[in-house]
């Protein structure tokens, strides 16, 4: 259906959901001429307790490797494939979503 339509499947990592990677898996491949992953939250974390670990939200609080590689991976594969990647993060993710954005478009540089 999401094919059909072409529409996005938005992988999330957020809370208590798959890796993004295993989402992936699941998919067997994009759905859509652009690729969406969200960078939300540490997994098995409350988005509750995210907020009191990453506040005030000026600094890394705790980088997260695997994840960043894993919220990579997508969009260079869709980069490969001609399609359009978005990337949305939160502050709840690591703390502070600017400086994890530019980690994250550090990893993208070839």
């Amino acid at each position: 259906m999401l094919v059909t339509d072409g529409v996005a499947h938005v992988y999330n990592h957020w809370s208590y959901m798959p890796l993004l990677a295993e989402q992936h898996k699941r998919m067997e491949s994009f759905t859509a001429p652009f690729a969406v992953p969200r960078f939300l939250t540490p997994l098995k974390i409350s988005c509750e307790a995210t907020k009191k670990r990453a506040e005030p939200y000026n600094k890394i609080v705790s980088e997260l490797p695997q994840i960043r590689g894993d919220t990579v991976r997508p969009v260079n594969q869709a980069v490969a494939e001609n399609r359009r990647a978005h990337v949305l993060v939160n502050n709840r993710a690591e703390g502070n979503a600017p400086l994890l954005v530019e980690a994250l478009v550090d990893q993208l540089r070839p």
